[in-house]
């Protein structure tokens, strides 16, 4: 039998009195008046919890967090059966995203006061946040008990419901919630906003009737305010049902929005063609015919036609397509209709039409300005077509056409930034990336008030390497007052800086700062995360459930993004390979890290730091602020990386990195579906998302195994330790690790089983097999031995046979024999037979690209090959228009190049000034 809590011994009159006061000074914010009655009842009470709590809880509204900390635990350890001692407590652990532990003191707290509102709300906000959705509904359910007057509750109770999985107890409290209504005016948007969610909630239960009569009465009775809300659910509605008025329902829906092509699928859906279908493709060519008629403004009409038709359809379609938006100069024509290319058939008639276009256009742009009647004869079109086949040729990868033509429309209108940003892309294509980088600085300089345009320079510049030039382009737009423009980009949430400079930094061998930058990757997607917590009440406040519902739905596919997928995949190598190489921490200094340009930001940091903190301390606390409690920003202590990357557990700091994609994974492969996605279709590109970035990619279970095959290393001399550990749980760790390693190489294998980096895995998973001293035990081993079974070749095979059979089937792919080349290095193959093998990268018919180029080069570097120069000599050779492969001095001179003030530019004074108040 437990032992029961002591009983708590009140206060007097006086100091209870006192201890009311000190509740509202900390609710009005008095802080410091707070500070002294805390102090009064404490010279008398010393060990009366709650004022301690409360007293912590004001000093970290004042700063002391630590001191305030300390108090708060020791108050919660002197009075465990005070509502308010484990409240305070709470909030201390919200506040340090400390979710799990708060929602733990709040149920404390309600076991001693159980209709207090406050927890109650606080309560409920943390169980959405932790998707503890069955306690939600009993949550939400005895709030609506205590308070069955505010209709929030009523709705927050059926969205718990909902969210739990259960739509017929949430349209039950709906339906009870309408019953009770009186006298809601029109135009309330609040109750607009519900009645389209009960319409979403119908809707999934498939009482489509209901649904629509819903919606058509309250559309009547002015109660639904949302137009374009009605238009889509009706018409979607009325496709569901099969109803003959549902086409009449897709052309409202068409005319109040004319480019939205979900609303044409809608309409072809709901006359039975469909827009993939061959069979059905000259019906659909002829409605879109008849809609492109009567909305001759629409363009959507006409783009859908081009997708679904072929030969002389085609050619009729796309003439005055692309004439028309040539005319009109359209900069992202090639960007609208390069997704035709993947018919080859397609590609051809667009490069015959546009090189005619240009031969026609050239002769017409060179007549008289009386002899130009219309548009196509202006000078512009002329210029529009140059630039459009000059993206068609770099992106089939014919640059020196692609750069002739953009040579030739610079030479006719030299002042059109696009024209030098197209040379940009054209040269990053072939590997000169500083060629690019200067094409793009010469585009800034024609406009040097163009946040993007110098957004992109500063882009090119990192993928050159010139880390510090960038950094400067990008602090033209950055706060002046900032530690550095590197830490306001990241206050920012600027994914592009974050993971080009840390791609930059990783080229240029510079781990901790390559990690550091990734790391913040991770920072800002952890933000996002938390950020969604202040919006589990608002839009309960503000009725707008359909799009919480939304953002939840998105929230709980996050980590699918591709900025986070990249950069937990980047983080994880260099923690690997810091795992394998301790030595790479050891060699790094900071003195030798730091250039002159980080160095004088160093400096410049550690000066507006002071002038911070000294700001901070003459400055008073705010009034009533939520964001009080919260942790102050931690002062970066690491500007270097070097910390981080000489962390004592960096194969845990990896797992953990990439734990979220493996979560996803999981309930994507084993069929669960989000309880927040919406049945409109509206969460099937987030599953989509999941699918394509994470559980199809194949980086993603090649890291997934390399961390865990190494954690699990560190357990596998696992029968020694079986005899000296009673309840096994070190066999426990090494089997789970083991069997997480095999799982992910086998998904890895499903997906792509020639790929280069799991025929390199396979290999080092057989070697590892071997030096176990003994099979692994039961329950394990049947099924460890099962799956590996199926990945490795049979024991008869030799590894150096399994390579070589590997290297004879793939000789012509470059990837594949870059691979070959690893695997002999690891089986201590003689290093000329390996240098042989990478120079097979360039076999007769092998599509060598500038990609696998580097990383060959980088592994013959790697092994101290004499072969090096050679290696890059072959490779500039092949690829002429680079400049990846010169040497290092030739580099140096052309990265001097790359800032130079372009001689049409050097009177105009340097670009990216802004421009005085007032300016345009």
């Amino acid at each position: 039998m437990s032992k029961a809590l002591p009983k708590r011994t009140p206060l007097p009159s006086k100091e209870a009195s006192l201890f009311k006061e000190l509740l509202t000074l900390y609710e009005t914010r008095q802080l410091k008046k707070g500070l002294k009655t805390a102090d009064q009842i404490l010279k008398k009470f010393p060990d009366h919890g709650e004022t301690l709590c409360m007293k912590g809880l004001v000093l970290t509204h004042m700063g002391r967090r630590e001191e305030g900390i300390e108090l708060v635990k020791k108050g919660v350890r002197l009075d465990l059966t005070s509502h308010i001692c484990w409240h305070v407590f709470g909030l201390i652990q919200k506040a340090d995203k400390n979710y799990e532990e708060a929602l733990k003191s709040y149920t404390q707290a309600l076991r001693f006061d159980k209709e207090n509102m406050n927890l109650l709300r606080d309560s409920a906000q943390l169980q959405t946040h932790l998707r503890l959705y069955e306690n939600l509904v009993e949550t939400r359910h005895f709030i609506l008990k205590v308070r069955p007057n505010q209709r929030q509750n009523w709705i927050a109770l059926a969205l718990a419901h909902h969210l739990n999985g259960n739509p017929k107890e949430a349209k039950a409290v709906l339906d009870h919630y309408q019953r009770s209504l009186k006298n809601v005016p029109d135009y309330d948007y609040e109750h607009s906003e519900t009645l389209l969610y009960y319409i979403i909630i119908l809707e999934e239960l498939g009482e489509l009737s209901e649904a629509l009569s819903v919606l058509d009465t309250s559309a009547k009775s002015r109660a639904i305010v949302d137009r374009t809300a009605i238009l889509e659910f009706r018409a979607r509605l009325l496709s569901k049902q099969g109803a003959p008025e549902a086409e009449e329902a897709w052309r409202a829906l068409i005319e109040h929005n004319a480019d939205n092509y979900s609303s044409y699928r809608g309409y072809l859906s709901t006359l039975g063609i469909s827009l993939e279908s061959p069979s059905s493709s000259s019906e659909a060519l002829a409605k879109l015919e008849e809609l492109s008629t009567q909305l001759p403004r629409a363009t959507a009409p006409r783009r859908l036609q081009l997708t679904i038709s072929s030969g002389e359809d085609f050619k009729k379609f796309i003439r005055p397509y692309i004439v028309k938006n040539l005319a009109k100069g359209v900069p992202s024509l090639f960007t609208d209709i390069k997704t035709l290319y993947v018919d080859a058939e397609k590609r051809q008639v667009i490069e015959d039409l546009v090189e005619s276009l240009k031969t026609e256009y050239a002769k017409l742009s060179s007549t008289t300005p009386s002899d130009a009647t219309n548009a196509e004869a202006e000078p512009t079109t002329y210029l529009w077509t140059l630039y459009f086949l000059a993206q068609h040729y770099s992106y089939l990868n014919q640059p020196t056409k692609a750069l002739e033509l953009l040579e030739e429309a610079i030479t006719h209108t030299p002042t059109l930034p696009e024209l030098y940003l197209c040379k940009g892309r054209a040269l990053k294509r072939v590997g000169d990336y500083l060629g690019a980088a200067k094409a793009v600085n010469e585009a800034r300089f024609l406009d040097g008030q163009d946040r993007f345009i110098n957004t992109k320079c500063g882009k090119y510049l990192l993928r050159a390497g010139m880390v510090d030039e960038a950094t400067g382009i990008l602090g033209l737009f950055t706060k002046k007052d900032a530690l550095s423009p590197a830490a306001d980009l990241e206050d920012m949430q600027s994914l592009l800086f974050l993971l080009e400079s840390g791609d930059s930094y990783s080229r240029l061998n510079k781990p901790n700062m390559a990690l550091k930058r990734y790391m913040s990757v991770k920072k800002v997607f952890d933000e996002w995360e938390d950020d969604q917590f202040d919006f589990h009440g608002y839009n309960l406040r503000k009725f707008t459930i359909s799009i919480y519902l939304r953002l939840l739905a998105w929230e709980d596919t996050l980590r699918a993004h591709p900025a986070y997928v990249k950069a937990a995949i980047e983080a994880s190598k260099i923690f690997v390979k810091v795992n394998d190489d301790p030595t790479i921490v050891t060699s790094l200094t900071s003195t030798s890290q730091l250039t002159d340009a980080e160095k004088k930001a160093k400096k410049k940091a550690k000066k507006a730091a002071a002038s911070k903190a000294q700001d901070d301390k003459k400055a008073q606390p705010s009034a009533h602020d939520p964001k009080d409690l919260e942790p102050p920003v931690p002062k970066d202590d690491d500007p270097e990386g070097l910390k981080l990357l000489g962390c004592s557990d960096p194969l845990e700091q990896a797992a953990k990195l990439l734990h979220p994609l493996v979560v996803l994974a999981e309930r994507t492969l084993t069929g669960e579906k989000s309880k927040t996605a919406n049945e409109d279709g509206k969460g099937k590109g987030k599953q989509e998302e999941v699918d394509k970035n994470v559980v199809k990619n194949v980086e993603v279970w090649i890291a997934v195994y390399d961390v865990a095959i190494r954690r699990s290393a560190s357990l596998s001399s696992w029968t020694f330790r079986v005899m000296v550990d009673a309840d096994c749980s070190s066999l426990f760790r090494f089997s789970e690790k083991l069997l997480q390693a095999v799982g992910a190489l086998t998904r890895a294998s499903a997906l792509s089983p020639s790929h280069p980096e799991v025929h390199i895995r396979i290999v080092d998973l057989k070697q590892r097999i071997a030096a176990f001293p003994q099979p692994p035990p039961a329950p394990i081993g049947p099924v460890f031995t099962e799956s590996v079974s199926k990945l490795l070749p049979p024991d008869e095979i030799s590894m150096e046979r399994f390579n070589s059979e590997y290297l004879q089937r793939h000789s012509g792919e470059p990837a594949k024999v870059l691979a070959a080349a690893r695997v002999m290095k690891v089986l201590d193959a003689p290093i000329g037979s390996v240098e042989e093998t990478v120079f097979g990268v360039f076999g007769e018919g092998s599509q060598l690209d500038i990609s696998t180029a580097l990383s060959a080069l980088e592994f013959l570097t790697s092994t101290s090959s004499s072969r090096v120069d050679e290696f890059r000599q072959r490779c500039q050779a092949k690829f002429e228009l680079s400049t990846a492969f010169k040497a290092p001095n030739d580099l140096a001179q052309l990265k001097e190049q790359v800032l130079a003030v372009p001689l049409a530019n050097q009177a105009d004074g340097p670009a990216g000034v802004l421009p005085e108040d007032g300016a345009n």
